[in-house]
């Protein structure tokens, strides 16, 4: 079997950052796919697609990730189900991302790109000096 999906869009608004009882990071923000067509009207429509990522990713998403960036996100379609307080049964569609990529970079002149993990790339500040202690040396 085969759960994978690849989408790259703009975000609605920021990231919301939460944490589970048990301590682990998870965000939660929506991305916002153009549609490959138009409308009758000539108007471009969008689909607004729902993403959770966990634990390192998730904290570098919400530090990283504003409203408007456009963004690449790999990972599955997740299905869940819930009874809300008036007894209906309410059924959730989501993209679980195991891979984030900020494909533009931050509006303020800094680049941020990150690796699929949602690490920092240490390489990606275009030659501007690396303030480094002698302390952090290896030798």
């Amino acid at each position: 079997m085969l759960n994978r999906v690849i989408l790259i869009g703009r975000l609605t608004k920021d990231p919301e950052l939460r944490y589970t009882p048990a301590g682990v990071a998870v965000t939660q923000f929506t991305l916002a796919v153009d549609r490959p067509f138009a409308s009758q009207g000539g108007e471009r429509e969008a689909d607004f697609i729902p993403i959770v990522t966990w634990r390192q990713l998730a904290e570098t998403c919400a530090n990283y990730l504003k409203k408007g960036r456009l963004t690449a996100v790999e990972g599955r379609i997740q299905v869940r189900n819930y009874e809300n307080t008036e007894g209906k049964r309410v059924y959730v569609t989501e993209i679980i991302a195991d891979n984030v990529r900020f494909l533009e970079s931050n509006r303020d002149g800094g680049s941020s790109a990150t690796t699929s993990q949602g690490t920092q790339d240490p390489f990606s500040n275009d030659g501007t000096p690396i303030d480094i202690d002698n302390d952090d040396l290896p030798f």
